[in-house]
């Protein structure tokens, strides 16, 4: 697998608005894992019930 890099150079409003998506984006993952995490400790006994359950998503977060 090959991987492309790309090197940024954002002016001072670009980085800012930058850093405010990747903490937004981080905020998200770090809540989606946590919900995760913990439906799992709840229904790991019951696989099918697991199997089935609906989680949240991005959007749903608002």
């Amino acid at each position: 697998n090959r991987a492309i890099k790309i090197r940024l150079y954002p002016n001072q409003a670009q980085e800012k608005m930058l850093n405010k998506t990747f903490g937004c984006c981080r905020f998200i993952y770090n809540k989606m894992l946590e919900e995760r995490i913990k439906v799992y400790e709840e229904l790991k006994g019951d696989s099918q019930v697991l199997y089935d359950h609906r989680y949240k998503t991005e959007k749903e977060y608002k």
